[in-house]
C-alpha cells in the first residue's frame, strides 16, 4: 500500500456518537511529489472545547515532512522533518523526537493513515513505530511508541498505544484512509 496514485480526496469524520463535540473536514491533494493534507477540526477533550486547522505535507513515501497546526485559542505549532527521523520546531532542533517518522494529532483519525500507507504489509505483521504525538488543546509534543498490526492488509489494521495499552481495530478504504475509529470517529462520506 506504500506508493500513491495522484490522490485527490475530501474526507469527513464526526464524533462516534454524532454529537457536536467532534467534526473534521480534510482535503488531500498532490503537491511537490507528495501530498498536502489540510484539515479543520472542531472537537472536545473532556470539558475543553477546541478548534484547529492543520496542514500536513508528506513525501511520495508517506513520510511526514512538515506540519503546521493553529488552534482557535492562539496556539501555533510548526514542525519540519528531514523524513529520516530528524525534527525541528520553529527552526530549532528537537533531539527528543529523533527517530520519529510519523505524526499523530490527537483529534484526528487522518494521521493513523500515515504509517498504514508508509509501510509494506503482510497478513498478521505487527510493526512498532515511534512518532510525534500532538496533544490537544495545548499542542504539547512528545515522542510516543505505537504498534500497528495488519489484520487484513489493505482493509483492516489494529492500532495499539504502547504508552497506555489502548487498542482499536481500524477499517480503511482503498486509499488507506480510516473509515471508522470505533468509539471515537465515524466517517461521513
Amino acid at each position: 500500500m506504500r506508493s500513491h496514485p495522484m490522490i485527490f480526496r475530501t474526507l469527513r469524520w464526526s464524533a462516534w456518537d454524532g454529537c457536536e463535540a467532534g467534526l473534521e473536514h480534510v482535503d488531500v491533494r498532490p503537491a511537490d511529489g507528495g501530498l498536502m493534507i489540510s484539515g479543520v477540526v472542531i472537537g472536545q477533550d473532556e470539558a475543553t472545547k477546541f478548534g484547529l486547522h492543520y496542514r500536513l505535507k508528506v513525501d511520495s513515501s508517506w513520510r511526514t515532512r512538515a506540519l503546521q497546526v493553529r488552534t482557535t485559542s492562539g496556539h501555533d505549532l510548526d514542525l519540519e522533518s528531514n523524513g529520516q527521523g530528524g525534527w525541528t520546531e520553529n527552526g530549532k532542533p528537537r533531539p527528543d523526537l529523533q527517530g520519529c517518522i510519523d505524526v499523530d494529532i490527537q483529534a484526528t483519525p487522518l494521521t493513523n493513515t500515515l504509517p498504514i500507507r508508509r509501510l509494506e504489509w503482510q497478513a498478521g505483521q505487527a510493526v512498532e513505530i515511534r512518532l510525534c504525538y500532538i496533544a490537544l488543546p495545548d499542542l504539547a509534543i512528545s515522542a510516543q511508541d505505537q504498534r500497528y498490526t495488519a489484520l487484513t492488509p489493505g482493509s483492516l489494521f489494529r492500532f495499539g498505544s504502547l504508552e497506555n495499552g489502548f487498542t482499536a481495530d481500524l477499517p480503511v478504504d482503498e486509499d488507506g484512509f480510516i473509515r471508522d475509529y470505533p468509539g471515537l470517529f465515524r466517517r461521513l462520506d
